[in-house]
């Protein structure tokens, strides 16, 4: 896979900025904290309370994913809950930085499904609602985006940019874990957030933050 960033990749000082700025927004983890408790102790959409969970975070990350109106079909309950039972054994359990290629690869078609489920009779999902949800089902192995996001480093937005995406977040993952462990013991995904100043949110999201403060919120 071909990777193709146009922003550094981060140092440990390059994200104590971003985590400064991120986390100096108000109820910056309210969406996900929220999330994990309505879905404990893991997110399973063969369940409509789950998928009705994840509708929420979704809106609350800014997805503005409307209601079905009296009469109509919940087209989103009933697309999630399909894609969900045709692809669940393709989601990845490891963490970003251990992603394998094949891990990454096996993501392609189910980014691609997933946001094509329509979500209203004119809407479907969307890539940015897709790797939102991805992120929300999968927090330690996935690096979310938007549109700023996806087009500035990779020029696209389906699942193939997507894959990239997540190369590149394995790259930076694992970037950041050597640095951070070059004076002593070898960091973990799982220890690195709280040297970070992030304790309780997954390494990728920390990455995503980076991401957003650098591209997002310049543009």
């Amino acid at each position: 896979m071909k990777v193709t960033a146009s922003v550094p990749a981060p140092t440990v000082a390059a994200l104590a900025h971003s985590v400064a700025v991120f986390t100096g927004f108000a109820n910056v983890d309210r969406a996900e904290r929220r999330f994990a408790a309505d879905t404990a102790p893991r997110p399973d959409l063969a369940r409509s309370d789950h998928r009705a969970a994840l509708l929420r975070f979704l809106n609350a990350w800014g997805c503005r994913i409307r209601l079905p109106r009296p009469g109509e079909p919940d087209l989103f309950d009933a697309g999630t809950a399909a894609w969900w039972a045709t692809f669940t054994s393709a989601l990845p359990q490891a963490t970003l930085d251990r992603l394998s290629d094949a891990a990454i690869s096996g993501l392609v078609v189910p980014f691609d499904a997933l946001a094509a489920v329509r979500v209203a009779p004119a809407r479907t999902l969307g890539s940015t609602a897709a790797a939102k949800a991805l992120y929300a089902l999968r927090p330690r192995s996935v690096l979310p985006w938007d549109a700023a996001i996806a087009t500035t480093l990779h020029g696209g937005r389906d699942g193939a940019a997507f894959a990239r995406h997540l190369t590149l977040g394995r790259s930076w993952a694992n970037g950041v874990l050597a640095e951070l462990g070059s004076h002593g013991r070898p960091v973990s995904a799982a220890g690195a957030p709280a040297l970070l100043g992030r304790g309780g949110v997954s390494l990728a999201k920390i990455l995503d933050e980076y991401a957003f403060v650098t591209i997002t919120m310049r543009q």
